[in-house]
Protein backbone atom coordinates (compact mmCIF):
# COMPACT_ATOMS: atom_id res chain seq x y z
CA UNK A 1 0.00 0.00 0.00
CA UNK A 2 1.34 3.68 -0.67
CA UNK A 3 2.69 5.54 2.10
CA UNK A 4 0.46 7.97 3.36
CA UNK A 5 2.89 10.52 3.48
CA UNK A 6 2.97 10.66 -0.55
CA UNK A 7 -0.89 11.14 -0.94
CA UNK A 8 -2.93 14.06 -1.54
CA UNK A 9 -6.31 13.79 -0.11
CA UNK A 10 -9.10 16.71 -0.19
CA UNK A 11 -12.23 16.30 1.86
CA UNK A 12 -15.10 18.79 0.44
CA UNK A 13 -18.22 19.92 2.22
CA UNK A 14 -20.86 21.85 1.30
CA UNK A 15 -21.53 24.72 3.84
CA UNK A 16 -24.97 24.07 5.50
CA UNK A 17 -25.82 22.09 2.46
CA UNK A 18 -29.92 22.49 2.75
CA UNK A 19 -29.81 25.83 4.51
CA UNK A 20 -27.82 27.04 1.24
CA UNK A 21 -30.00 25.83 -1.34
CA UNK A 22 -33.02 27.39 -0.04
CA UNK A 23 -31.08 30.68 0.01
CA UNK A 24 -30.69 29.74 -3.54
CA UNK A 25 -34.38 30.16 -3.71
CA UNK A 26 -34.78 32.90 -1.53
CA UNK A 27 -32.62 35.53 -0.42
CA UNK A 28 -34.83 37.05 1.86
CA UNK A 29 -33.15 34.03 3.83
CA UNK A 30 -29.71 35.31 4.26
CA UNK A 31 -28.43 35.96 7.98
CA UNK A 32 -31.06 34.75 9.47
CA UNK A 33 -32.10 31.50 11.79
CA UNK A 34 -33.48 28.87 9.70
CA UNK A 35 -34.16 25.25 11.01
CA UNK A 36 -34.95 22.93 7.63
CA UNK A 37 -36.95 19.67 8.95
CA UNK A 38 -40.63 19.02 9.82
CA UNK A 39 -42.54 22.09 11.25
CA UNK A 40 -44.73 19.61 14.62
CA UNK A 41 -43.01 19.51 17.87
CA UNK A 42 -42.85 15.30 17.06
CA UNK A 43 -40.36 16.70 14.26
CA UNK A 44 -36.46 16.73 14.02
CA UNK A 45 -34.20 19.38 12.50
CA UNK A 46 -32.40 18.01 9.50
CA UNK A 47 -30.26 21.01 9.25
CA UNK A 48 -29.46 24.27 10.40
CA UNK A 49 -27.98 27.11 9.37
CA UNK A 50 -24.99 29.31 11.42
CA UNK A 51 -27.09 31.70 12.92
CA UNK A 52 -29.29 29.47 14.57
CA UNK A 53 -26.32 27.07 15.77
CA UNK A 54 -25.13 30.14 17.80
CA UNK A 55 -27.90 29.17 20.07
CA UNK A 56 -27.04 25.68 20.18
CA UNK A 57 -29.24 24.28 17.82
CA UNK A 58 -28.06 21.09 16.21
CA UNK A 59 -28.50 18.52 13.49
CA UNK A 60 -30.78 15.69 15.45
CA UNK A 61 -32.42 17.91 17.60
CA UNK A 62 -36.33 17.44 18.67
CA UNK A 63 -37.80 20.75 16.51
CA UNK A 64 -39.52 21.70 19.78
CA UNK A 65 -36.28 21.99 21.91
CA UNK A 66 -34.79 24.11 18.89
CA UNK A 67 -37.55 26.33 19.07
CA UNK A 68 -37.42 27.01 22.40
CA UNK A 69 -33.53 27.79 21.99
CA UNK A 70 -34.07 30.23 18.99
CA UNK A 71 -37.86 31.12 19.21
CA UNK A 72 -36.72 33.68 16.52
CA UNK A 73 -35.70 30.59 13.81
CA UNK A 74 -37.54 30.44 10.82
CA UNK A 75 -38.52 26.73 10.01
CA UNK A 76 -38.60 25.46 6.41
CA UNK A 77 -39.73 22.17 5.51
CA UNK A 78 -37.38 21.41 2.81
CA UNK A 79 -36.93 20.23 -0.88
CA UNK A 80 -35.52 17.07 -1.26
CA UNK A 81 -35.68 17.46 -5.14
CA UNK A 82 -33.65 20.47 -5.10
CA UNK A 83 -31.19 19.36 -2.72
CA UNK A 84 -30.82 15.95 -4.94
CA UNK A 85 -30.19 18.42 -8.05
CA UNK A 86 -27.93 20.65 -6.31
CA UNK A 87 -25.99 17.41 -4.93
CA UNK A 88 -25.99 16.85 -8.68
CA UNK A 89 -24.73 19.74 -10.16
CA UNK A 90 -21.57 19.70 -7.39
CA UNK A 91 -20.88 15.81 -8.11
CA UNK A 92 -20.97 16.87 -12.39
CA UNK A 93 -18.36 19.51 -11.75
CA UNK A 94 -16.26 17.35 -9.17
CA UNK A 95 -16.52 14.62 -11.76
CA UNK A 96 -15.18 16.15 -14.96
CA UNK A 97 -11.85 18.05 -13.12
CA UNK A 98 -10.94 15.41 -10.52
CA UNK A 99 -8.79 12.45 -11.36
CA UNK A 100 -10.60 10.49 -8.68
CA UNK A 101 -13.32 10.75 -6.14
CA UNK A 102 -15.24 9.27 -3.80
CA UNK A 103 -19.22 10.73 -2.98
CA UNK A 104 -19.55 9.92 0.67
CA UNK A 105 -22.90 11.70 1.40
CA UNK A 106 -25.15 14.09 -0.32
CA UNK A 107 -23.24 16.87 0.62
CA UNK A 108 -19.53 15.42 0.80
CA UNK A 109 -17.10 14.58 -1.64
CA UNK A 110 -13.18 13.02 -1.45
CA UNK A 111 -10.76 13.32 -4.04
CA UNK A 112 -7.53 11.70 -4.38
CA UNK A 113 -4.36 13.89 -5.84
CA UNK A 114 -2.10 11.78 -5.10
CA UNK A 115 1.00 12.35 -8.24
CA UNK A 116 -0.93 15.72 -8.55
CA UNK A 117 1.52 18.47 -6.73
CA UNK A 118 4.17 18.78 -9.02
CA UNK A 119 2.22 19.08 -11.37
CA UNK A 120 -0.68 21.42 -10.21
CA UNK A 121 -0.15 22.14 -6.93
CA UNK A 122 -2.62 20.39 -4.93
CA UNK A 123 -4.13 23.27 -2.77
CA UNK A 124 -3.67 25.63 -5.57
CA UNK A 125 -5.63 23.41 -7.56
CA UNK A 126 -8.52 22.55 -5.02
CA UNK A 127 -8.73 26.44 -4.17
CA UNK A 128 -9.20 26.70 -8.37
CA UNK A 129 -11.66 23.83 -7.79
CA UNK A 130 -13.31 25.61 -5.19
CA UNK A 131 -14.35 28.76 -6.52
CA UNK A 132 -15.49 27.18 -9.67
CA UNK A 133 -18.08 25.22 -7.24
CA UNK A 134 -19.04 28.48 -6.38
CA UNK A 135 -19.04 29.95 -9.54
CA UNK A 136 -21.21 27.21 -11.42
CA UNK A 137 -23.93 26.13 -8.55
CA UNK A 138 -23.58 29.36 -5.94
CA UNK A 139 -23.12 27.05 -3.29
CA UNK A 140 -20.65 27.69 -0.31
CA UNK A 141 -18.22 24.96 0.32
CA UNK A 142 -15.06 24.26 2.45
CA UNK A 143 -12.20 22.15 2.21
CA UNK A 144 -9.67 20.19 3.71
CA UNK A 145 -5.86 19.17 2.40
CA UNK A 146 -3.65 16.43 4.08
CA UNK A 147 -1.95 12.87 3.19
CA UNK A 148 -5.51 11.34 4.38
CA UNK A 149 -9.22 11.27 5.34
CA UNK A 150 -9.49 11.50 8.86
CA UNK A 151 -6.84 15.04 8.59
CA UNK A 152 -8.31 16.55 5.99
CA UNK A 153 -12.08 15.85 7.06
CA UNK A 154 -10.61 17.72 10.49
CA UNK A 155 -9.23 20.35 8.79
CA UNK A 156 -12.38 20.71 6.79
CA UNK A 157 -14.12 21.38 9.72
CA UNK A 158 -11.86 23.80 10.99
CA UNK A 159 -11.98 25.89 7.89
CA UNK A 160 -15.94 26.17 7.99
CA UNK A 161 -17.97 28.06 7.43
CA UNK A 162 -16.76 28.22 3.61
CA UNK A 163 -13.08 28.17 3.99
CA UNK A 164 -10.12 25.95 2.83
CA UNK A 165 -6.94 24.05 5.46
CA UNK A 166 -4.25 22.47 4.70
CA UNK A 167 -1.90 20.25 6.88
CA UNK A 168 1.23 19.86 5.44
CA UNK A 169 2.85 16.54 5.40
CA UNK A 170 4.52 15.93 8.89
CA UNK A 171 2.22 18.18 10.70
CA UNK A 172 -0.74 15.85 11.08
CA UNK A 173 -0.23 14.99 14.69
CA UNK A 174 0.61 18.40 15.75
CA UNK A 175 -2.68 19.78 14.11
CA UNK A 176 -5.01 17.48 15.29
CA UNK A 177 -3.32 17.46 19.31
CA UNK A 178 -5.18 21.06 20.50
CA UNK A 179 -8.73 19.78 19.33
CA UNK A 180 -11.75 17.99 20.53
CA UNK A 181 -11.36 14.01 21.15
CA UNK A 182 -15.44 14.74 19.09
CA UNK A 183 -13.13 16.15 16.15
CA UNK A 184 -12.32 12.48 15.18
CA UNK A 185 -14.40 10.77 13.26
CA UNK A 186 -15.74 7.48 14.72
CA UNK A 187 -16.31 9.16 18.19
CA UNK A 188 -19.66 8.96 19.09
CA UNK A 189 -21.56 10.17 21.74
CA UNK A 190 -21.25 7.25 23.97
CA UNK A 191 -17.34 6.89 22.83
CA UNK A 192 -16.78 10.53 23.93
CA UNK A 193 -18.38 10.22 27.18
CA UNK A 194 -16.50 6.97 28.21
CA UNK A 195 -13.41 8.78 27.55
CA UNK A 196 -14.23 11.98 29.28
CA UNK A 197 -15.15 9.91 32.24
CA UNK A 198 -11.46 8.68 31.69
CA UNK A 199 -10.28 12.28 31.98
CA UNK A 200 -9.45 12.61 28.16
CA UNK A 201 -10.68 15.56 26.65
CA UNK A 202 -7.73 16.66 23.94
CA UNK A 203 -6.29 14.34 21.42
CA UNK A 204 -3.19 14.95 22.64
CA UNK A 205 -4.08 13.11 25.43
CA UNK A 206 -5.37 9.94 23.32
CA UNK A 207 -2.18 10.03 21.41
CA UNK A 208 -0.01 10.27 25.16
CA UNK A 209 -2.02 7.14 26.26
CA UNK A 210 -0.67 3.20 25.46
CA UNK A 211 -2.69 1.52 22.54
CA UNK A 212 -2.73 -1.21 24.40
CA UNK A 213 -5.42 0.67 26.97
CA UNK A 214 -7.48 1.70 24.05
CA UNK A 215 -7.68 -1.52 22.91
CA UNK A 216 -8.39 -3.50 26.50
CA UNK A 217 -11.43 0.05 26.83
CA UNK A 218 -12.67 0.02 23.50
CA UNK A 219 -11.33 -3.18 21.39
CA UNK A 220 -11.01 -3.10 17.78
CA UNK A 221 -12.17 0.71 17.57
CA UNK A 222 -9.50 1.28 20.07
CA UNK A 223 -7.17 0.65 17.68
CA UNK A 224 -8.49 2.87 14.85
CA UNK A 225 -9.59 5.77 17.43
CA UNK A 226 -5.95 6.07 18.60
CA UNK A 227 -4.33 5.21 14.71
CA UNK A 228 -6.70 8.53 14.06
CA UNK A 229 -5.42 10.67 17.04
CA UNK A 230 -1.96 10.17 15.58
CA UNK A 231 -2.94 11.23 12.14
CA UNK A 232 -2.45 7.93 10.78
CA UNK A 233 -5.12 6.81 8.42
CA UNK A 234 -4.47 4.53 5.08
CA UNK A 235 -7.74 3.94 3.94
CA UNK A 236 -8.20 4.49 0.36
CA UNK A 237 -10.70 6.38 -1.96
CA UNK A 238 -13.63 4.80 -3.49
CA UNK A 239 -14.20 5.64 -7.13
CA UNK A 240 -17.87 6.67 -6.91
CA UNK A 241 -19.91 4.84 -9.57
CA UNK A 242 -23.77 5.29 -9.73
CA UNK A 243 -24.06 1.82 -11.71
CA UNK A 244 -23.59 0.24 -8.18
CA UNK A 245 -26.87 -1.52 -6.80
CA UNK A 246 -28.22 -3.84 -4.44
CA UNK A 247 -31.47 -6.43 -4.87
CA UNK A 248 -33.66 -9.26 -4.19
CA UNK A 249 -35.51 -10.85 -6.40
CA UNK A 250 -38.31 -13.58 -5.41
CA UNK A 251 -39.36 -16.33 -8.07
CA UNK A 252 -42.60 -18.16 -6.67
CA UNK A 253 -42.66 -21.93 -6.55
CA UNK A 254 -46.43 -21.24 -8.04
CA UNK A 255 -47.49 -18.26 -10.11
CA UNK A 256 -49.35 -16.14 -7.74
CA UNK A 257 -52.13 -13.32 -8.31
CA UNK A 258 -52.59 -12.81 -4.19
CA UNK A 259 -51.66 -9.09 -4.22
CA UNK A 260 -51.42 -8.99 -0.46
CA UNK A 261 -48.70 -11.75 -0.37
CA UNK A 262 -47.12 -9.50 -3.54
CA UNK A 263 -47.25 -6.53 -2.19
CA UNK A 264 -45.57 -8.58 1.40
CA UNK A 265 -42.88 -9.71 -0.82
CA UNK A 266 -42.07 -6.42 -1.80
CA UNK A 267 -42.08 -5.12 1.92
CA UNK A 268 -40.09 -7.40 3.28
CA UNK A 269 -37.55 -7.01 0.55
CA UNK A 270 -36.87 -3.54 1.04
CA UNK A 271 -36.75 -3.64 4.69
CA UNK A 272 -33.85 -6.37 4.14
CA UNK A 273 -32.23 -4.12 1.54
CA UNK A 274 -32.47 -1.11 3.80
CA UNK A 275 -31.13 -3.01 6.37
CA UNK A 276 -28.14 -3.66 4.23
CA UNK A 277 -27.83 -0.18 3.54
CA UNK A 278 -27.56 0.91 6.89
CA UNK A 279 -25.11 -1.87 7.90
CA UNK A 280 -22.82 -1.32 4.73
CA UNK A 281 -22.86 2.72 5.38
CA UNK A 282 -24.86 3.28 1.80
CA UNK A 283 -27.22 5.42 1.22
CA UNK A 284 -29.70 5.11 -2.51
CA UNK A 285 -31.12 7.42 -4.65
CA UNK A 286 -33.05 5.22 -6.88
CA UNK A 287 -35.56 2.67 -6.26
CA UNK A 288 -36.96 -0.17 -8.87
CA UNK A 289 -39.95 -2.60 -8.80
CA UNK A 290 -40.12 -5.55 -10.94
CA UNK A 291 -42.59 -7.59 -12.11
CA UNK A 292 -42.19 -10.63 -14.31
CA UNK A 293 -45.95 -12.30 -15.52
CA UNK A 294 -46.64 -15.99 -15.81
CA UNK A 295 -46.30 -15.48 -19.29
CA UNK A 296 -42.72 -13.76 -18.81
CA UNK A 297 -43.74 -10.30 -19.59
CA UNK A 298 -41.43 -7.99 -17.66
CA UNK A 299 -42.35 -5.21 -16.09
CA UNK A 300 -39.78 -2.68 -14.06
CA UNK A 301 -40.56 0.98 -12.69
CA UNK A 302 -38.46 3.02 -11.21
CA UNK A 303 -37.71 6.69 -9.61
CA UNK A 304 -35.10 8.91 -8.32
CA UNK A 305 -35.21 9.73 -4.89
CA UNK A 306 -33.41 11.90 -2.59
CA UNK A 307 -30.66 9.79 -0.77
CA UNK A 308 -31.69 7.64 2.22
CA UNK A 309 -32.25 4.45 3.53
CA UNK A 310 -35.06 4.47 6.02
CA UNK A 311 -37.38 1.41 6.09
CA UNK A 312 -40.41 3.84 5.88
CA UNK A 313 -39.98 5.90 3.20
CA UNK A 314 -38.15 3.20 1.10
CA UNK A 315 -41.06 1.06 1.84
CA UNK A 316 -43.77 3.34 1.00
CA UNK A 317 -41.99 3.97 -2.41
CA UNK A 318 -41.48 0.62 -3.48
CA UNK A 319 -45.48 -0.21 -2.39
CA UNK A 320 -46.98 2.95 -4.52
CA UNK A 321 -44.40 1.55 -7.55
CA UNK A 322 -45.58 -1.77 -6.96
CA UNK A 323 -49.41 -0.92 -7.25
CA UNK A 324 -48.33 1.41 -10.62
CA UNK A 325 -46.34 -2.00 -12.33
CA UNK A 326 -49.11 -3.96 -10.87
CA UNK A 327 -51.00 -3.44 -14.13
CA UNK A 328 -52.08 -6.75 -15.75
CA UNK A 329 -53.62 -8.32 -12.99
CA UNK A 330 -52.54 -11.89 -14.02
CA UNK A 331 -50.72 -14.02 -12.08
CA UNK A 332 -47.13 -12.92 -11.33
CA UNK A 333 -43.93 -15.65 -11.57
CA UNK A 334 -41.44 -12.71 -10.04
CA UNK A 335 -41.16 -10.00 -7.88
CA UNK A 336 -38.25 -7.82 -6.91
CA UNK A 337 -36.96 -4.57 -5.75
CA UNK A 338 -33.31 -3.09 -6.47
CA UNK A 339 -31.78 0.02 -4.72
CA UNK A 340 -29.40 2.16 -7.37
CA UNK A 341 -27.04 5.30 -7.18
CA UNK A 342 -25.52 4.22 -4.15
CA UNK A 343 -23.03 6.54 -1.93
CA UNK A 344 -20.73 5.93 1.00
CA UNK A 345 -22.90 7.57 4.11
CA UNK A 346 -24.50 7.33 7.29
CA UNK A 347 -28.35 7.67 7.94
CA UNK A 348 -29.79 10.89 6.79
CA UNK A 349 -32.81 12.00 9.06
CA UNK A 350 -35.45 12.76 6.65
CA UNK A 351 -36.76 15.99 6.14
CA UNK A 352 -40.23 15.94 6.58
CA UNK A 353 -41.33 12.42 8.51
CA UNK A 354 -38.19 11.46 11.20
CA UNK A 355 -38.97 11.88 14.46
CA UNK A 356 -36.87 11.54 17.76
CA UNK A 357 -38.00 8.46 18.71
CA UNK A 358 -38.17 6.86 15.22
CA UNK A 359 -34.34 7.87 14.86
CA UNK A 360 -34.07 5.69 18.40
CA UNK A 361 -36.05 3.13 16.85
CA UNK A 362 -33.99 2.59 13.80
CA UNK A 363 -30.65 2.17 16.04
CA UNK A 364 -32.20 -0.13 18.02
CA UNK A 365 -33.41 -1.86 15.49
CA UNK A 366 -30.51 -2.27 13.39
CA UNK A 367 -28.28 -3.10 16.93
CA UNK A 368 -30.60 -5.96 17.36
CA UNK A 369 -29.88 -7.07 14.08
CA UNK A 370 -26.87 -6.87 13.36
CA UNK A 371 -26.15 -8.80 16.77
CA UNK A 372 -28.52 -11.84 15.99
CA UNK A 373 -28.99 -11.80 11.80
CA UNK A 374 -30.88 -9.40 9.63
CA UNK A 375 -34.66 -8.93 10.12
CA UNK A 376 -34.70 -10.77 13.85
CA UNK A 377 -37.03 -7.43 14.17
CA UNK A 378 -39.26 -6.52 11.26
CA UNK A 379 -42.40 -5.50 10.22
CA UNK A 380 -45.50 -7.83 11.28
CA UNK A 381 -46.76 -7.90 7.50
CA UNK A 382 -43.36 -9.56 6.47
CA UNK A 383 -43.31 -12.16 8.41
CA UNK A 384 -45.09 -14.76 6.77
CA UNK A 385 -42.03 -14.64 4.19
CA UNK A 386 -39.94 -17.68 4.23
CA UNK A 387 -35.77 -16.07 3.74
CA UNK A 388 -35.36 -19.65 1.84
CA UNK A 389 -37.66 -18.33 -0.46
CA UNK A 390 -35.79 -15.82 -1.75
CA UNK A 391 -32.90 -15.36 -4.35
CA UNK A 392 -29.40 -15.24 -3.14
CA UNK A 393 -28.45 -11.64 -1.81
CA UNK A 394 -26.75 -9.87 -5.11
CA UNK A 395 -24.90 -7.86 -2.66
CA UNK A 396 -23.37 -4.42 -4.20
CA UNK A 397 -21.75 -4.71 -7.53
Amino acid sequence: MENQFNRAIVHMDLDTFFVSVERLKDSSLNHKPILIGGKSDRGVVASCSYEARRFGVHSAMPMRTARQLCPEAIIVRGDSDAYTKYSNLVTDVIKEHAPAYEKSSIDEFYLDLSGMDKLFGCYKWSKALRQTIRKETGLPISFGLSTNKTVSKVATGEAKPDGQRQVLTGYEKRFLAPLSIKKIPMVGPKTYHLLRSMGVERIATLQEMPLELLQNVLGKHGISIWEKAQGVDSSPIIPYSEKKSISLERTMDKDSIDVNYLQALIISMTEKLAFKLRESQKLTACVTVKIRYSDFDTHTLQRRITYTSSDHNLIKLAKNLFKKAYARRMRVRLVGVKFSHLVHGAYQIDLFDDTEKQIHLYQAMDKINLRYGAQKVRRAVGMGIRHRDFNPFNGIR
